[in-house]
C-alpha cells in the first residue's frame, strides 16, 4: 500500500509538470467523489487492524501535499491569464477619447426659466392648476358666460359639455383668488390646448399669465411690470408700448409690443419693418372676475397678462416655425448648448 501512495504522488507531480491534464480534472481524478484518494481511504478495511491508523495518517499528510501543490498551480494558471489578458487588451493612452455626449435644457424651458426669473424677482409666486378644467373656471368666472361671443375666439377641445382642456392658465387664477383671497401676485405657467396647427400655432403650447391685485395698483404698474420683465428676457434696450385691445376679462385691455429685438426698432424682416412685436395680452382685471372671485372691486383693482412661450421663444431665437420646438431633431436643438 505504501508503494502505491508512492506512485500515486510520482504520478500527480508528473502530471502536474507537464500539464498533461486540465488542473480541474486533475482535482476531479485525484480528490473527487470516486477519486484516487477516496479509493485508497475505502481500501483501509482490507488493512490489518494495527497497520490502519498509521496508514491513513500518511494518506491524509500525502493528500494535503497534493491538495497544496494543486491549489498554487490553480493559483499560477489564474495569475497567468490574468497577465495574458492585461498585455492583449491593453489600454492605448495616445488614442484620441470618444466623448459622451451631455444634453441640455430645450429652448422652451431655458425661455421659460427666464420668464420666471424675471417675475419671482417682483415678488410673485407660481400658481399651478389642472389641465382638464371645468367650463366655470375656464369661461364663465372670466367674464364669458356660455353665449358670449368671445367664446368663438377660442377653439376649444372638450371632453363635455361642462370638463375641457384648458385653453389658457386664467382658471389657475381664479381658483388662486378663491382660495388664497387677495392682496395676491401669482404667475401661472403650464400647458393649454386649442384646436389650431399651423406654423405659429400648436393644438399645445406654454403659456405663462400673471395677477396681481392690490388696493393701489393700475396700468402704469402693469407697464412697469412688462418692462422688466421685457429687459429680462431679450436686452436691456428693449421697449414696450400698449395697444387698446379687447378682452373679457379685463378692461381696459391692450395688447403688448416690444420693440424688435433683431433690428432694435429700425425695421426687419422679423417684425416685417415696423420695428415693433406683438408679444402678449394684459389690462386690469375686470371687476365681474374680481366679484365672481369674492373680491370687492370697490375696494381692490389688479391687473394680468398672458403671454405663450412658444412665441417669446421664437421671437428671441428668430425661430420662423413653432413645429421646430416640437420635433426634437438634435441638430435644431443643439443650437440652444
Amino acid at each position: 500500500m505504501k508503494e502505491k501512495l508512492k506512485q500515486i504522488r510520482e504520478n500527480f507531480q508528473k502530471a502536474l509538470r507537464e500539464g498533461a491534464e486540465q488542473l480541474s480534472q486533475l482535482r476531479v481524478k485525484y480528490f473527487g467523489k470516486n477519486g484516487v484518494f477516496t479509493e485508497l481511504m475505502k481500501n483501509l478495511k482490507n488493512l490489518p487492524p494495527e497497520e490502519r491508523p498509521a496508514f491513513g495518517k500518511e494518506v491524509n499528510q500525502v493528500k494535503a501535499e497534493l491538495e497544496g501543490a494543486l491549489s498554487e498551480a490553480e493559483q499560477a494558471e489564474l495569475r497567468r491569464k490574468r497577465e495574458q489578458e492585461l498585455s492583449e487588451d491593453r489600454l492605448d493612452v495616445t488614442l484620441p477619447g470618444v466623448g459622451r455626449k451631455t444634453g441640455s435644457l430645450h429652448p422652451l424651458t431655458l425661455v421659460k426659466n427666464q420668464v420666471l426669473d424675471a417675475f419671482l424677482g417682483l415678488g410673485f409666486e407660481i400658481y399651478d392648476g389642472p389641465e382638464v378644467e371645468y367650463d366655470y373656471y375656464s369661461f364663465e368666472a372670466l367674464n364669458i358666460p356660455k353665449d358670449h361671443p368671445a367664446r368663438d375666439m377660442q377653439d376649444t377641445f372638450y371632453i363635455t359639455d361642462n370638463v375641457l382642456l384648458r385653453p389658457h392658465t386664467s382658471p389657475a387664477q381664479i381658483r388662486a383668488m378663491q382660495k388664497k383671497g387677495v392682496p395676491i401676485r401669482i404667475l401661472c405657467p403650464g400647458k393649454v390646448f386649442r384646436a389650431d396647427d399651423d406654423a405659429t400655432h400648436s393644438p399645445m403650447f406654454h403659456q405663462i399669465e400673471g395677477l396681481a391685485v392690490e388696493k393701489d395698483i393700475s396700468l402704469a404698474d402693469l407697464k412697469g411690470v412688462l418692462e422688466v420683465f421685457a429687459t429680462t428676457v431679450f436686452d436691456k434696450s428693449t421697449k414696450v408700448r400698449f395697444r387698446p385691445s379687447f378682452f373679457p376679462f379685463t378692461e381696459p385691455s391692450v395688447e403688448v409690443d416690444v420693440s424688435c429685438s433683431m433690428c432694435h426698432g429700425k425695421g426687419c424682416r422679423l417684425c416685417k419693418g415696423t420695428g415693433w412685436i406683438e408679444i402678449l395680452g394684459a389690462g386690469m382685471v375686470h371687476r365681474n372676475v374680481l366679484k365672481n372671485c369674492g373680491v370687492d372691486p370697490d375696494a381692490y383693482r389688479g391687473f394680468a397678462f398672458g403671454l405663450g412661450i412658444e412665441r417669446v421663444t421664437m421671437i428671441k431665437y428668430g425661430i420662423p416655425d413653432m413645429r421646430l420646438l416640437f420635433e426634437n431633431d438634435v441638430r435644431f436643438l443643439k443650437q440652444f448648448i
